[in-house]
């Protein structure tokens, strides 16, 4: 592969795998190389100058990490969002290009149809069917005040038991035995 380049990377083109979507609805289409600012100011001014009421967020291979960002990012910017997660896979196609072409004959391309990992999350303001496989509903709201330092229901932060006494040692012991240079046994305390 080393006197190969890519040349060229196209997606299968798949449709959105929710049903009853209005046709108006946004697609945000998470790539590699997208900047996460980008895409959030985007999708904010849509959900909040627009009034949009569902968005889409979907995502393959490297981008599914930036994907899920992203939806976590708007979830808690705006909160109250039901959400509805969608893994699938997504076909790929890679053309590369021979750089060292056999002198008595044209160039060689070399494609490559790769089954990568895709994304697909609908954030909705209005309820969705809390049935369907992969619905997660809106993360409770904090008082303004609440302490949230400690133990959570969600799981974020978490206190740590008190120790138990019976684990802790109370004092080492350290013995030397006889060695061959010295006369005697030396013992010693560690608290």
């Amino acid at each position: 592969m080393e006197n190969f380049r890519k040349v060229r990377t196209s997606e299968e083109e798949m449709p959105l795998p929710f049903p009853d979507l209005p046709p108006d609805v946004v697609e945000m289409k998470v790539k590699e190389g997208s900047k996460i600012r980008n895409l959030m100011n985007f999708a904010m001014a849509q959900m909040e100058l627009k009034g949009r009421r569902q968005i889409v967020f979907s995502g393959c291979g490297r981008a599914v990490t930036k994907t899920i960002t992203c939806v976590e990012i708007m979830k808690r910017k705006l909160g109250g969002l039901h959400q509805v997660t969608k893994v699938r896979y997504k076909t790929v196609l890679e053309v590369w290009e021979n750089q060292d072409p056999p002198p008595d004959g044209p160039a060689q391309n070399l494609t490559v149809h790769k089954n990568v990992p895709s994304i697909c999350i609908l954030l909705s303001r209005d309820p969705l069917d809390p049935n369907q496989t992969g619905y997660q509903p809106p993360e409770p709201r904090h008082e303004v005040g609440e302490d949230t330092s400690g133990c959570s229901s969600t799981g974020l932060k978490r206190q740590l038991p008190p120790p138990c006494e019976e684990l802790l040692p109370k004092k080492l012991q350290v013995q030397v035995s006889d060695s061959p240079r010295g006369s005697g046994t030396s013992a010693g305390q560690l608290d």
